[in-house]
């Protein structure tokens, strides 16, 4: 899969011959993966804000699993990760106040780990800061239409 490629991100830190590189590749296999799930594979995470405290995402554990399906299928590696879930039920006084939070501990743990790539399966494009997906209204554009990092949109 990266033949002819750039070199994937996640291979330095599973390839490597260093012991840093071998107690990665002990964890994952501790985790009961096979040695070849992360050799030359994409690994793109799968963040999750399921929760029981919040009855809007329900449903992404569903919903991520389908996802990792497809990034199996695809020929990646698809690791799930949490993110903070936030239910305006529940939470007071609002959730307004823990966005930032969020995109915070996303963007973070997208930095943090041996990912080429990741998905959301709740979020819209609007929720993280980070690789492109900032949404900006623009002078003159109808109120809801958003730049796309392409420009395209």
């Amino acid at each position: 899969m990266a033949t002819n490629r750039q070199k994937l991100r996640g291979q330095g830190w599973f390839a490597q011959p260093t012991y840093e590189s071998l107690t990665h590749r002990a964890a994952i296999r501790a985790e009961g993966f096979t040695a070849d799930v992360f050799q030359n594979r994409p690994v793109i995470g799968i963040c999750n804000s399921w929760s029981e405290l919040n009855h809007c995402n329900l449903h992404l554990r569903t919903v991520a699993e389908a996802v990792k399906r497809g990034v199996w299928a695809a020929g990646g590696f698809p690791p799930e990760f949490p993110t903070i879930s936030l239910g305006e039920i529940y939470m007071k006084p609002t959730t307004m106040l823990y966005r930032n939070l969020m995109a915070i501990d996303v963007e973070e743990s997208i930095r943090a780990n041996p990912l080429e790539g990741w998905t959301h399966p709740g979020l819209g494009a609007g929720s993280s800061r980070r690789h492109g997906v900032r949404q900006r209204r623009r002078r003159g554009r109808p109120k809801g239409q958003v730049d796309s990092p392409a420009g395209i949109g």
